[in-house]
Order: structure tokens, then sequence, then C-alpha cells
């Protein structure tokens, strides 16, 4: 495993671009949902089945970590993996995978839930600011977990259902206290709690498996604790993030493509934004038609106002697409501010669009005033995280000449087969070692 990331690391991929895409790409399954949803399966000892997982790097550490755990976890079929953790062996996560993924802290709930006790790592994932963990340690503290904070987080104790305020809407703090609730004794109340699709379908699962839990896709989650839970099976929900990212990509190649398996739902807060860069859309069920000859022009606001694009939590812009508008905006006519709000270092990667062309102003770390269209040019570059490094392989697309991006592990951990999908639409993408 560790052998497989680092080979990943040392990849690169090297584009041509300037030529447009054409045809038809399945979303893949959504890996915000799975990750918590396959950290979930410790609460029960009965084997659960989950089907369209993302095969991505990010998935693999965390099947590696509930096998150090002592589950039975593999992969059955293509997008398919079966989890049975009849018994826990530890209760101890292994400090080198926790360095992989953020995800990892994901396992501190369930733990606990299941053992009463846990200890975990510091966990690792994208550098694109601070990331505190501070809401998970108050969730879980809230819930009668005793604490102590040092090397790693060392946490113990029986769970009591109780009624909290998070002290932000965090996706994965709300996601383990929501696990952890699910076995606690008595009601659990969680006020501010998150409500992205993938937090939805993470309470969905749980239902699935016998929780009892109320307010799914709101800010207010009521969980009544149960004894114990069941096995079962359960279909990752679409990762709206990259369907996003399909659009962005087909309105600046100026492509036609479809994209099936989507939920339009989960695309409400999205393509309005995107419709204000001029891209429009047309839904057929559960496919998104993608038309060629977007006129990409930015709305000024009221009165000749310049416009912008900002994120926040859900049902606002989501955090992980500002990085993608940013390229979109690259290639539509008009003025834009884009506001990072969530992530102070997200935005730092605008230097390598600079580089290609692009006319982007850096007003501090969390502002970017965009002016377009700008002609790119191929460069050479490095992924610095997931998000960014999305962001600049659609750059490259759309660019006059070759690109070579470095460290495309880091695509690997969100977006599954990303190079050979991408050839199926006829881009001109290779993926070579150094």
């Amino acid at each position: 495993m560790q052998t497989a990331v680092a080979d990943a690391l040392k990849q690169s991929f090297v584009i041509e671009g300037g030529n447009r895409l054409s045809g038809r790409v399945r979303t893949a399954g959504n890996k915000n949902a799975a990750l918590p949803i396959l950290a979930g399966c410790v609460l029960t000892a009965e084997p659960v089945i989950l089907e369209n997982v993302p095969r991505i790097r990010d998935v693999d550490t965390m099947l590696a970590l509930l096998r150090h755990l002592g589950a039975d976890a593999e992969w059955t079929g293509a997008n398919e993996v079966r989890v049975h953790a009849a018994e826990i062996a530890t209760h101890e996560l292994d400090e080198d995978l926790c360095r992989e993924i953020r995800a990892s802290i994901l396992l501190a709930g369930p733990l606990l839930a299941r053992c009463g006790q846990a200890v975990v790592p510091p966990p690792g994932g994208d550098v694109i600011g601070r990331r505190r963990i501070d809401t998970h340690i108050h969730a879980l503290d809230a819930l009668g977990a005793r604490i102590a904070i040092g090397q790693h987080y060392e946490l113990e104790g029986s769970l009591v259902g109780t009624r909290m305020f998070l002290d932000e809407a965090s996706v994965t703090g709300t996601e383990n206290a929501v696990m952890a609730a699910a076995l606690a004794v008595g009601e659990t109340v969680i006020e501010n709690a998150a409500c992205e699709p993938h937090v939805q379908d993470v309470c969905r699962f749980l239902v699935s498996l016998g929780a009892r839990i109320e307010g799914i896709g709101t800010n207010r989650i009521r969980v009544e604790g149960v004894e114990r839970l069941s096995g079962g099976r359960h279909r990752i929900c679409p990762e709206h993030i990259e369907v996003a990212s399909f659009v962005c990509l087909a309105a600046v190649t100026d492509s036609e493509i479809t994209i099936d398996d989507t939920e339009p739902e989960d695309l409400a807060s999205i393509l309005p934004v995107f419709a204000r860069l001029g891209v429009h859309v047309e839904f057929e069920g559960s496919s998104l038609h993608v038309p060629a000859g977007q006129n990409l022009t930015v709305l000024d606001d009221l009165g000749g106002q310049i416009p912008k694009i900002e994120d926040g939590p859900w049902p606002a812009f989501p955090a992980d697409l500002t990085s993608i508008a940013v390229v979109l905006a690259t290639q539509a006519r008009g003025i834009l501010l884009i506001f990072e709000k969530m992530f102070e270092s997200r935005l730092f990667f605008v230097d390598k669009l600079v580089g290609m062309g692009a006319r982007i102003i850096v007003c501090d770390p969390h502002r970017v005033v965009v002016a377009g269209p700008a002609k790119l040019y191929g460069q050479r570059m490095e992924s610095p995280d997931i998000r960014a490094g999305m962001a600049m392989l659609i750059a490259s697309l759309c660019a006059e000449g070759t690109s070579t991006i470095g460290n495309v592990g880091q695509i690997d951990r969100g977006y599954e087969r990303i190079d050979e999908r991408l050839r199926a639409l006829g881009a001109r993408i290779e993926r070579v070692d150094g």
C-alpha cells in the first residue's frame, strides 16, 4: 500500500490541450460519503456491502485502516466493497496510515461507540489551511467521552445522549457525532449540524443498519441511540463535486458531454452559480447534458457592479469547487471576485494559472480577482492537493500546447481513473513515471 502511494506521487500527467471532447461519462461515487460510511462499518459486528464506492487512493487507505483494526475489508467488485468488523483487535489507529488522509479522524466516533475507547493520531490530508478538529473533540466530550490530548487523542468512556451545538457546521464533525450517537444511550440532538449531500448519505446508511435518525438534510439532527446495528447493503450517492468538475471541463473546452448517474438536487446550489458565468446545462432524468458552444460571459451584479462567487457550508457554493471555479472564470468574459472563506491556503495554487497566462490578482489568502477570457498555454506544474490538481488538469485541457502535471497521486486521491475516463472522451492525456 505504502509503495503504491509513493509510486503514484512520482507519476505525472502529460496533456496536449486545445482539443474538444465528446461523449458520455458516468459519475463516480461520492468520496466524502464513502469514507465516513466505511468508518461507520465499525459500528456493527455484521457484514456490510457497499456499492458505487469510488476506486481512489483515499478509499484504499481507509480500507487499510479498517484491516489494521481487525476488520475484513476487501474489494469484491469493480466498485463494491465488503466490510465485516466482527471483532475489533485494537482500538489504536495506525499512525502512518492516518498521515495519509484527514478522514482517519472519522474512526474516532465509531471506535469509541463500539469499544468504549479509541487512540487517534492527528489526521493528515490536503494542506489547504488550518483544518481544526476541535468540533469532533467537543462533540465526543459532550456525549460523555473522557479525552486526553497529547501526541495522540486518547478517548474513552460510555456514551450518553445529549443536546449539543456544534461550534461550526463541520461536515466530518457532524458525521463523527452522528455515528457516535447512534449507539449512545438515549437521545442526542445536534444543532448547527452540517447537511451536505454526503452527510445526508451517511445518515441514510446508518438508518439502513437500524439507526434512528430524524432531520436528515437539516441543521438539526435528532438521533435516538440503539443497542446494536445490523449489517446491510448501501449504495454510495453520486459525487456532485465530480459532476460539477466535468461541467466546467466541457464549458472551457467547448465540448459536448453527457454526465450519467447524477443527483439533480445535489447540484441545486452549484448550477445557478455556473449560469452566472454563462454555463447552461440540460437534465435528461439522472443524466446531465452540457452542450457545446457555451457563451461564457460573467453576469454583472445590478448596476454593473463586479460580482463574486463565495463558498460556505451547504447549501452555499461548495468550498471544494472554488479552485475549479477559478479556472472557469479565466475563460469567461468579464471580471469576477472569488471569495474562498473556509480555507486560507486553497487559492495559493493560482500562481500556476498565472504562469499559464491567466489574468488573476491575488488580493489576500482568501480572495482573487479574475479577468477573462485569457489564452492559456501549457506549462509544467505540481499538484498541491486534490481540487487544485483537478483545476490544473482542466486548465491544461483548454490550454494551447503541452502541459505536465506532477504529483498526480494527489488527484488520484479524489478522482477515480481520471486519465482513463478523460481519454474515453477524446482527451489527449497520458500517465508517465517521473
